[in-house]
């Protein structure tokens, strides 16, 4: 029903648009975490199920592979200091640069010119302060230098005034910041959660690896790149700006012999499938730290990646284009649709869908020797 190849109409941002009502926006996580819905990606049909169901979906001797990185409290409320005012400021961290120097996004951005000077902390005795030291073109936001004012580091300090930052979407959420790690976050960096691991529990982690799944990690650190909107109408001129990853020799070897024993390697989320498609672009699979700023979209070539878990994603958005690449974008809108006909829960603390390996349509490299 639905081919493999790509047509014009796939390059362009329009048609990676829906309709999704207002109040399928999840606003807060579901209790227990893998209680939430699964939509489950065959060949030819779907399934609703749910996200404990994963272990009877799997095989055993597939491999998840998961993301380890932590999202940090990225967003500081602080006041201007060196104007007639104490205007108030907010600070979204998005990526070390140097030791104390950040790229961040500012509001007001007018007002934060070079040579601002920002305070964090009690008026009285502010801890930290900060200085606008550039505006960055890209991204629009500025290169901020802090200093303690304590004797405290800045990690400390960003513990005590930060807010781990939830997505623009949810405006109306009782959720702890917790809830916006996964069970498994280890790492720290990442100013968004990789949320597709957010259904995982402990518990069900445990099932997984006594029924033969196993289980790798890396970490990406999620930055604008993989929430900054796509732009352009047509989509091979977006320009992915680029996130940190550490893929370790472990999980390398881990995947290889997945593959080598029939395996299937599933990605738990799309920053995952990034990091390990970043990778291969490099060469045979090795173990690597670097960045990547791998565009995903339809007619991309896989080498790594077999299946996918993946929550569902905002309109027009690098994600989206991404998931299309795996099952072809005229089966994901229909399935996006089936899912709201159902009132599944979308966006970061929504409901996941599963892509089984014989779902993929794409076409495959050459890239592990049989």
């Amino acid at each position: 029903m639905y081919g493999s190849s790509t047509t014009e109409l796939d390059q362009t941002l329009q048609a990676y648009d829906y309709r999704l009502p207002e109040h399928l926006i999840a606003q807060s996580p579901l209790v227990p975490r893998d209680s939430s819905r699964l939509l489950v990606v065959q060949q030819q049909a779907h399934q609703h199920r749910i996200f404990q169901d994963l272990v009877t979906l799997l095989r055993p001797g597939d491999l998840l592979v998961f993301n380890d990185t932590r999202v940090i409290p990225a967003r500081l409320l602080g006041r201007k200091v060196n104007s007639a005012l104490a205007q108030p400021v907010e600070v979204f961290l998005l990526e070390p640069r140097q030791p104390l120097t950040w790229l961040a996004l500012v509001k007001p951005g007018r007002r934060l010119k070079p040579g601002a000077i920002i305070e964090f902390g009690p008026p009285e005795q502010p801890l930290l302060r900060a200085e606008v030291l550039a505006t960055d073109v890209d991204t629009r936001g500025r290169i901020i230098q802090f200093q303690s004012l304590i004797d405290q580091s800045f990690e400390d300090l960003l513990e005590q005034l930060g807010e781990v930052p939830l997505p623009p979407y949810i405006q109306n959420s009782a959720a702890r910041p917790e809830q916006y790690q996964t069970v498994y976050a280890e790492q720290p960096g990442a100013v968004a959660a990789p949320t597709a691991g957010l259904h995982f529990t402990p518990e069900l982690l445990a099932h997984l690896q006594s029924q033969g799944i196993h289980q790798a990690r890396l970490t990406l650190h999620v930055g604008i790149g993989t929430f900054r909107p796509v732009e352009t109408n047509d989509i091979l001129s977006h320009k992915m700006h680029s996130e940190w990853v550490d893929l370790p020799a472990a999980t390398v070897d881990t995947i290889k012999a997945t593959k080598a024993r029939g395996g299937r390697v599933i990605s738990v989320g799309t920053t995952v499938t990034r990091a390990l498609e970043g990778a291969s672009q490099l060469g045979p699979l090795k173990a690597w730290q670097g960045r990547t700023d791998l565009f995903i979209h339809p007619g991309y070539q896989w080498r790594v990646v077999d299946g996918l878990i993946t929550n569902f994603h905002l309109p027009k958005s690098s994600l989206l284009m991404l998931v299309s690449a795996l099952v072809g974008r005229e089966r994901l809108l229909a399935l996006y649709e089936d899912a709201i006909a159902h009132q599944y829960r979308f966006y970061s603390f929504g409901d996941a869908m599963l892509i089984l390996p014989e779902a993929v349509i794409a076409e495959r490299a050459q890239y592990f020797s049989s």
